[in-house]
């Protein structure tokens, strides 16, 4: 399997640093919290929020949400292929901010949906905006990122690996040639080269 890495640290690195630009001239006035979709997510959120404050010179609060017990698959599941479930942490309070969720790969919508619906158990945003640091196309559900640091076409069959440093060693994305397989961390998903990553809907968000 030959993998064609379409951003490198450095690529990973400028690409955050565009996206915190956009927030902070999309949002000029308004409170701006981020909150990453766990896993890879919500470490590409903490760079993201480090980022930001060190533009608008102020705090920035960050959160992340666990979307396992959202997921609209939950039930259809085998018992052994149940997702890692990863505690949520929002400690501040959503009505007062422009809530920025954050994940690293955009696929069908439906890990985004599921994070909205986790967002809202604590609270009502005035609005909700969507980063993610690639966009594969494949969408099954109207849900469109505010802030994309690559668009990738793909395959469906084609995986999408992602890796970061915190996790990984490496801040990379790449695509590789899969099976075609279903779910989050196989063939037509986004991935961590293995053993990392944490299951989810088909492939990404």
């Amino acid at each position: 399997m030959t993998d064609k890495v379409v951003l490198d640290r450095d690529d990973v690195r400028r690409t955050l640093v565009r996206i915190a630009h956009e927030i902070v001239e999309r949002n000029r006035g308004e409170t701006i919290a981020v909150v990453g979709i766990h896993r890879r997510g919500a470490l590409l959120a903490g760079r993201l929020r480090d980022l930001i404050a060190d533009l608008v010179e102020e705090r920035v609060p960050l959160g992340d949400v666990d979307i396992s017990f959202y997921r609209d698959d939950l039930g259809m599941r085998e018992p052994g292929a149940q997702p890692v479930v990863h505690a949520s942490h929002i400690d501040f309070a959503i009505e007062d901010a422009t809530v920025v969720l954050v994940d690293d790969v955009l696929f069908t919508g439906r890990t985004v949906r599921a994070a909205i619906d986790a967002l809202f158990d604590y609270g009502r945003p005035p609005r909700v905006q969507l980063a993610v640091l690639a966009d594969r196309g494949h969408r099954e559900l109207p849900i469109r990122p505010d802030y994309v640091g690559k668009n990738l076409p793909t395959a469906r069959s084609e995986r999408v690996n992602v890796t970061v440093a915190e996790l990984d060693g490496e801040d990379e994305v790449s695509i590789s040639d899969g099976d075609g397989a279903w779910g989050r961390g196989t063939a037509g998903s986004v991935v961590a080269r293995a053993p990392h990553r944490d299951s989810r809907d088909g492939g990404n968000a």
